[in-house]
């Protein structure tokens, strides 16, 4: 069965296939880091991560890619706050991204590039963009020129002179057409540029704004532009051309219509063949968003409800579907996850008994088990449609229920079958952990790292030095990274 996917650029489902049958590149616009990432964020990562997951299932060699947006005048409005400069700000909020991501048992990207890192390709990019006459220069900054991109408009559907002006006034002024955008900021960050972004605990604006990170251009000290980021960090860790760019719904425009343009300008290739839009997550009836402060962090979550419920709720409504996060919402996903853990958990107990037998059979389960795999692959298949899969998974337990219920000796072929399927893909696509294994129950984990690290320092402080080197070996052996700061130690599970 073909995987078939929603084509935002055409409006159409498609049938997938890569420009290499081998492979897959797929790029995730990942997040600004300003703020604690929420639940809205985790609804991309979660459904990326299933994404990637099934690709590697159906066979495909998947190079995943997402960036992390270092530079950016929301996070200058948190100096002071969380950090003493931007950069500062930064480091704190992916230690937390990292962090979350790790307790959502998200698979790692082959790479998370940074903005900051990039900022040499980015110049290149721009150059080449002027050289071939698709951006100017203006006061130090650069501007691309939408008149000049003949496409301009095909993602969101929009004719240039339709669309709404972007940048600030100060931009306006310097621009030749009122929608085109900057692909390189002259100079540092202006005050009033984050004065809507500061919470009352930041450092005074003046102040913030000068631990603003510039680099040396062709055009003077200045900053990247927001579009141009992306389209470097993808071509550079992929290709020239991506088969599948997943972002948010709300980033079709301006912010994925400019990376197409400035890509395709630059290069004459199609940037990306499939583009696929996370729907929003909505709350009381708005977007959940860390402007409108309507949010749920991704780590209240997990310490209310655990990984796998939050996954559960995550992946209850395919990705394509604007999803409401509310009581019923996660009283479902709460009932849904407790019923495939229980029926998994009988289902391995009867197998494990005295009483599962060799020539027992039943045909119904092992029809359930057939149908199921068949329901889950044609239902991922049907543009990653999470929600009818989960409920073929759900079918099957409910079988599994039934024969154990009815039957006083039990069919091991079946039962080993069921419960292979439901680790294969609740586990191993879904990313659920079964069996008492809650990869959301972290606190406890945190602790013991705390009580060893505190066990360390005693140690350092005796002067015992070869031992507290010793219980950091021991703890890296685990996956968790100890860095000695002026600040104490700090643990970073990896």
């Amino acid at each position: 069965m073909t995987l078939r996917v929603t084509n935002t650029l055409t409006g159409e489902r498609e049938e997938f296939v890569p420009e290499d049958s081998d492979a897959v590149r797929l790029y995730y616009c990942g997040l600004t880091v300003s703020d604690p990432p929420h639940l809205g964020h985790a609804r991309g990562w979660v459904h990326v991560d299933v994404m990637d997951r099934w690709l590697s299932w159906l066979g495909y060699d998947v190079h995943h890619v997402e960036n992390f947006t270092d530079v950016n005048e929301k996070i200058v409005a948190r100096v002071g706050e969380d950090g003493s400069s931007e950069a500062d700000v930064a480091e704190s909020y992916i230690q937390e991204v990292i962090r979350s991501m790790r307790d959502l048992n998200l698979k790692r990207a082959e790479v998370y590039p940074r903005v900051s890192e990039h900022v040499p390709e980015i110049i290149d990019l721009v150059e080449t963009l002027i050289e071939k006459g698709y951006a100017y220069e203006s006061n130090g900054s650069v501007y691309f020129d939408v008149t000049s991109f003949e496409d301009y408009g095909k993602l969101s559907n929009q004719e240039i002179d339709e669309l709404e002006a972007q940048g600030s006034a100060d931009e306006q002024a310097e621009k030749r057409h009122p929608a085109d955008f900057a692909v390189w900021k002259g100079g540092g960050v202006d005050p009033a540029e984050i004065a809507d972004h500061q919470h009352a605990e930041a450092a005074p604006a003046e102040e913030a704004c000068g631990t603003a990170e510039t680099w040396d251009s062709p055009w003077g000290d200045g900053r990247p532009g927001w579009h141009i980021e992306c389209s470097v960090m993808s071509m550079t860790h992929l290709d020239e051309t991506l088969d599948i760019h997943v972002g948010g719904q709300d980033l079709v425009f301006p912010h994925h219509e400019n990376e197409i343009a400035q890509s395709e300008a630059a290069t004459g290739e199609t940037f990306a063949n499939y583009w696929l839009h996370v729907r929003l997550l909505e709350t009381k009836g708005e977007k959940m968003s860390s402007s409108l402060g309507n949010f749920e962090t991704v780590q209240e979550a997990i310490e209310h409800y655990g990984t796998d419920v939050v996954r559960t709720f995550l992946l209850s409504t395919a990705y394509h579907n604007s999803a409401v996060y509310g009581e019923d919402t996660i009283n479902e996903a709460i009932e849904r996850f407790e019923r495939l853990e229980r029926g998994y958990e009988r289902a391995v107990e009867v197998c494990d008994s005295v009483d599962a037998r060799t020539k027992v059979e039943d045909e119904d389960l092992r029809a359930a088990v057939e149908t199921a795999r068949e329901d889950f692959e044609a239902a991922m298949n049907d543009d990653f449609n999470t929600r009818a899969a989960m409920t073929a998974l759900l079918e099957l337990v409910s079988e599994v229920n039934s024969h154990i219920d009815e039957y006083d000796q039990y069919d091991y072929r079946g039962l080993r079958r069921a419960i292979e399927t439901i680790e294969e893909f609740a586990g191993g696509v879904f990313g659920l952990s079964l069996g008492g294994a809650d990869g959301g129950d972290v606190e406890l984990a945190e602790d013991v790292i705390d009580l060893v690290l505190s066990i360390r320092e005693h140690e350092r402080e005796a002067g015992n030095y070869e031992r507290a080197d010793q219980l950091r070996d021991e703890l890296a052996a685990l996956g968790v990274e100890v860095q000695d700061t002026d600040d104490g130690p700090v643990a970073r599970i990896e």
